[in-house]
C-alpha cells in the first residue's frame, strides 16, 4: 500500500477492475509500506529480482561441524548483513577460547567490516572484491595462508542451513 494511503487498485468509473501496473515507476521505502507490518522494508536480493516487503535472516555457523551458533532477524537495508555479522561475531568472541575466523562472500569485503572483525580478535576470511572502487579490504597478510583457501571452500556450507530450514524446518517464508 502506498504511504499516502491511496488504494493501488481502485476500480475506475465504469466498473471494470483495472489494476495499476507500476510500469516505469519505482517502489521504495519512501513510497510504500506494509499494511500489516509497518517495520517491514522494501528490499531486493539481487539485480533482476523484484523488490518485496521483507526482513532479513542471518545465521552464523561453525565451519567444522556446520552447527548454528547465532542467528538474528533484522530490518532489510543495505548494511544489515554486515551489521548483524558484526554483532553476532562480537557475542561469539566474548566466549571463544581459541582464535576465530569468519568466512564470508564479497559483500563483506569492506574496510569497516574487516576492521570490526580485527577489533573482536576475529580473522576475516572474506572473498576479495577486487572490482570495488579502492580495491579489496583484505590484503596479502590474510590471503597468503593455506587456511584462507580452505575457508573459501568451506564458506559455501552455510547454504545447507538455509536449505534445511526451507525444506524440513518449514520456515520458507522467513528466509
Amino acid at each position: 500500500m502506498r504511504k499516502d494511503k491511496s488504494d493501488d487498485d481502485t476500480p475506475p468509473e465504469g466498473g471494470s477492475r483495472q489494476r495499476e501496473t507500476w510500469h516505469g515507476e519505482k517502489r521504495s521505502n519512501a513510497t510504500h509500506e506494509s499494511s500489516t507490518d509497518s517495520e517491514a522494508r522494501v528490499f531486493r536480493k539481487s539485480r533482476g529480482t523484484g523488490a518485496v516487503l521483507c526482513y532479513l535472516g542471518h545465521v552464523l555457523t561453525d565451519n567444522r561441524h556446520g552447527l548454528v551458533v547465532n542467528a538474528q532477524v533484522t530490518q532489510a537495508n543495505g548494511t544489515a548483513e554486515r551489521d548483524a555479522a558484526t554483532d553476532m561475531l562480537a557475542d561469539v568472541a566474548l566466549v571463544a577460547d581459541r582464535p576465530l575466523t569468519v568466512d564470508a562472500d564479497k559483500n563483506y569485503d569492506t574496510a569497516g567490516f574487516v576492521a570490526s572483525c580485527r577489533e573482536n580478535r576475529v580473522t576475516p576470511h572474506v572473498a576479495q572484491n577486487d572490482g570495488r572502487a579502492g580495491g579489496s579490504a583484505i590484503d596479502g597478510r590474510t590471503t597468503r595462508w593455506p587456511g584462507y583457501a580452505l575457508s573459501q571452500r568451506k564458506r559455501k556450507c552455510i547454504e545447507q542451513v538455509f536449505g534445511w530450514s526451507k525444506t524440513v524446518g518449514r520456515i520458507r517464508q522467513a528466509m
